[in-house]
């Protein structure tokens, strides 16, 4: 496993003299994050490789853990993909996912043992106090976020679990330096094979490292990010089955614009406006064709493309058919598992809401600019229906 340094340095070096002009310039609120965040994070890192050093030592065996049968969930940003998630990781039974404390608190088999050791402790002893106190924190402050519902406690989108090495594409929420970057939207295209080994094999030892230490059999993961490393994917994981997410780009992409400004907003302080306009066209364009061309070139039952409609609309029968075809145990308490989650869904108030219009676009623009993806699934184009601003429930 190596950390990327020199894309640390250059981050650090750009943050502080040479951010002007640019969305990550330095006002106020950019400075107490940086101050905060280097501060923070060297200890944290400092503390995870220890105790990846100390599963090499105390538990070696996790290097030979087979990961049975793991599902990927693939597509563009705001597709569904999180809502079909968390949906299949209420199937604790059949799946296990990365949740947020698992990737930037106990990454490692010898953090989570400690964590697993002080839970039982809590539970037999203090009558879960630990356990309560660590919800209601969880709630005070994660849980303040509107535009997602994050939870130390929740699954998680794992692409994240490379800012432990400072290298995947969720570098650039932090620190939006485009032309810094590595090109990780075009990640099977425009990586080095010997670059695109080193960020899978630290990302297939992190899951080794979680079924190892948890003992759950079957790994779930959504990664929008993956869609560019389908084709790296698959080699890494020939047992993996894959579920790509086609949703309609006229609401895919306005989402995918305000998302992205969203969240790169927390940690910056850009003038007003939208930003990142052709990053996110080229990035939705390719994470479209890329990971569909790799999927009808390589037809397999481990494999399914699904409308984001249809999975919203019949969840119970798309979800209990790719479980028949993927192989994985049949679950009789499902229609309960999915009516939780579609409550979850409804009941979550987002603060995300945008219009195309706004950012510059018309419908003509859109349908034109992804024209293959309107005619292949047969999306509405809405000629006749007058635009209107969009609220968006966690998708």
């Amino acid at each position: 496993m190596k950390y990327n340094f020199r894309l640390f340095w250059r981050t650090f070096y750009r943050s502080f003299f040479k951010s002007k002009n640019t969305t990550a310039r330095l006002t106020r609120k950019r400075f107490l994050f940086l101050a905060l965040f280097y501060v923070v994070w060297p200890v944290g890192m400092l503390i995870h490789w220890m105790c990846f050093g100390l599963d090499d030592i105390l538990f070696p065996d996790y290097k030979n853990h087979q990961i049975e049968k793991p599902l990927f969930i693939l597509g563009n940003l705001r597709s569904g993909s999180t809502f079909l998630h968390r949906l299949l990781s209420r199937d604790s039974e059949t799946f296990t996912s990365l949740t947020t404390w698992d990737i930037y608190l106990t990454p490692s088999v010898t953090q989570k043992k400690i964590t697993q050791f002080v839970s039982r402790l809590d539970k037999r002893y203090f009558n879960n106090t630990l356990h309560r106190v660590l919800y209601a924190f969880d709630r005070r402050t994660l849980g303040k976020i509107k535009i997602h519902p994050i939870s130390f406690f929740q699954p998680e989108e794992d692409e994240n679990i490379h800012l432990l090495i400072w290298d995947g594409y969720f570098v650039t929420f932090l620190f939006p330096f485009m032309d810094e970057m590595p090109n990780y939207q075009h990640f099977d295209k425009a990586l080095s094979p010997e670059h695109k080994k080193r960020i899978m094999t630290f990302y297939k030892s992190m899951l080794q490292r979680h079924m190892y230490a948890t003992g759950k059999k079957h790994f779930v993961a959504k990664n929008p990010a993956f869609s560019a490393k389908i084709e790296t994917l698959a080699e890494f994981f020939p047992d993996a089955r894959i579920i790509y997410l086609a949703r309609n780009p006229l609401d895919m992409f306005p989402s995918t614009v305000s998302w992205i400004n969203y969240a790169r907003r927390q940690f910056t302080d850009p003038v007003e406006g939208y930003h990142y306009l052709e990053e996110i066209l080229d990035m939705t364009q390719h994470w479209y064709r890329h990971p569909l061309a790799y999927l009808d070139s390589h037809p397999s039952p481990r494999h399914l493309i699904l409308k984001y409609d249809d999975l919203i609309q019949r969840p119970e029968m798309v979800i209990r058919g790719f479980y028949e075809q993927f192989g994985y145990p049949d679950k009789p308490g499902l229609p309960i598992i999915i009516d939780q989650a579609v409550k979850e869904t409804l009941t979550f108030n987002s603060d995300h809401n945008y219009s195309y219009e706004q950012m510059g676009f018309s419908r003509e623009q859109i349908v034109k600019i992804y024209a293959d993806i309107f005619e292949r699934f047969n999306f509405e184009t809405r000629e006749d229906l007058v635009p209107v601003k969009s609220i968006e429930l966690d998708m």
